[in-house]
């Protein structure tokens, strides 16, 4: 049968309907992000920074108004506002999908993910935005972003026009040391830490791959963390303003958010394993033992302290105490005609460093049995445990026939006294330990006894200590330091 040119048009018209009809439903069963693309390169559009909230007193805040001013620029903006527990006086924050609220703090009826920050952070970059601050000028964060994307450093900064603006440091931390020390930035902007209030934007995966990300205050742990890596930060020439009414207004609130403040930095850096901070200026403040707690590692074994297969060296708090439980103790026995002398880690410590050896965990002298009677603690000591004015403690040693002071009853870092006498020419004592350097010695090496600065003050040592120390060590045992026992760990292969 032939088709007429109507019916041929009429079939050409019915399939080109069904082509159209089968493409359309076929496109709209398509993933939304597997439709047509747009050639241009970038990041897809959309909010790609989440505004992260940590640092905020619970009791006096303008977190709302700062997640408001956010939110009036883009109202799809993510906003995490991060809280160890929930934030009494409650927050008022808007309730809209795109803001979070995060509770770090693990709960019973909380899912594991939901204390993980990073669970609430799906873009590229985060900026931690510190209470008070606003937003008021359009772009800030693009061109942050763009700042970051050229290169350089890590993290870019703005400060926030407070009564404290962020201003560059320089920061060095010593883990061996327990040390931070900060310092005026050598080329600025860019530096290794923060002074101040500023808006700190950085990528989320180097965020979260820090090990405590989110810990307060913020400034202290983040820059800890980041200069350990070697990351700066760019402080950029723009400026967040203030809120328009300011959190800690008044005298109360400033001086518990300090007191609080003060108590959360102690705790971090306690945590953080930094015991000792150098502020620009010299000014040191220590988080560290005291007399009034014990000292920072436990019972050595092997002649080992724990902090030794940790990488680290005597905590510098540690190496404070035992200084001033020298000085005292020498001043001690100086005042009461013992003679003494410094003995083997400690003589040789002064002879290398002209101080405690950076890893010694105690002090030893040596001195004449003769004169024990001399002085009155040692005699006091004889009986049990004697406490003198000073909060020292003096007692009779549990391992051997030798004395020990101790810096205080609550923390036992202590300077060892052994008590050698002469026999045919040649100095013994009564008790020896498994040490190499526990060795009999001529009597020749104390007469006379000499000068020698250590850890401070001038000591008496052996004339010729570097024979008598080669006599109990070992020869070019000054200009190769070693571990105490190198069997359990060598200096050479802890680092």
């Amino acid at each position: 049968m032939r088709l007429t040119r109507c019916q041929a048009a009429l079939a050409a018209a019915i399939t080109l309907n069904l082509l159209v009809f089968f493409y359309v439903s076929w496109l709209q069963h398509q993933p939304r992000n597997s439709r047509a693309r747009s050639p241009r390169r970038g990041p897809a559009p959309g909010p790609h920074v989440t505004i992260l909230v940590r640092e905020f007193e619970a009791f006096d805040n303008a977190v709302p108004e700062m997640v408001d001013s956010f939110l009036q620029q883009d109202p799809a903006q993510p906003v995490v506002v991060a809280a160890d527990t929930l934030p009494y006086p409650p927050l008022a924050l808007p309730r809209i999908p795109s803001v979070r609220l995060a509770l770090l703090q693990p709960a019973l009826d909380r899912t594991s993910g939901a204390s993980r920050p990073e669970t609430y952070v799906t873009t590229e970059y985060v900026a931690l935005v510190p209470d008070g601050a606003r937003a008021e000028t359009p772009g800030q964060l693009e061109r942050m972003v763009e700042v970051l994307r050229a290169g350089g450093a890590r993290l870019v900064a703005a400060p926030v026009a407070s009564a404290n603006p962020a201003r560059c440091l320089a920061l060095n931390v010593s883990l061996r040391e327990w040390t931070a020390r900060y310092g005026p930035a050598p080329s600025a902007p860019r530096c290794d830490a923060l002074d101040g209030d500023a808006v700190v934007l950085l990528r989320s995966r180097d965020l979260f791959n820090l090990s405590a990300p989110l810990a307060r205050p913020m400034g202290t742990g983040l820059f800890l963390q980041t200069t350990l890596r070697g990351w700066t930060v760019q402080l950029l020439d723009l400026t967040f303003p203030a809120a328009r009414q300011p959190p800690l207004a008044t005298a109360h609130a400033r001086w518990k958010a300090e007191r609080e403040g003060r108590a959360r930095r102690a705790a971090l850096l306690r945590a953080l394993g930094i015991r000792l901070v150098r502020w620009e200026g010299g000014r040191l403040e220590w988080f560290g033992c005291s007399k009034e707690t014990p000292r920072c590692f436990g019972t050595v074994v092997g002649d080992t302290p724990a902090y030794l297969y940790e990488g680290r060296w005597t905590p510098p708090c540690c190496l404070r105490a035992l200084r001033e439980t020298a000085r005292y103790v020498v001043g001690v026995l100086e005042a009461a005609g013992v003679r003494y002398w410094l003995e083997g880690g400690s003589l040789l410590g002064a002879a290398r460093h002209g101080d405690i050896i950076p890893w010694d965990y105690d002090v030893d002298l040596g001195i004449y049995l003769e004169d024990v009677g001399n002085c009155e603690q040692l005699r006091g000591a004889e009986g049990g445990s004697v406490v003198d004015e000073r909060g020292f403690v003096w007692e009779k040693a549990i391992e051997g026939d030798f004395f020990r002071v101790q810096y205080s009853e609550s923390n036992h870092l202590h300077v060892d006294l052994w008590p050698f006498y002469p026999r045919n020419g040649v100095m013994t004592k009564d008790t020896w330990l498994d040490h190499r350097q526990d060795v009999e010695f001529p009597e020749h090496f104390l007469q006379p006894l000499v000068p020698l600065p250590f850890a401070g003050f001038v000591a008496q040592a052996p004339n010729n200590y570097r024979r008598f120390l080669e006599l109990k060590f070992g020869p070019g045992v000054i200009e190769n330091p070693e571990y105490p026992n190198p069997a359990l760990l060598s200096l050479a292969g802890s680092g």
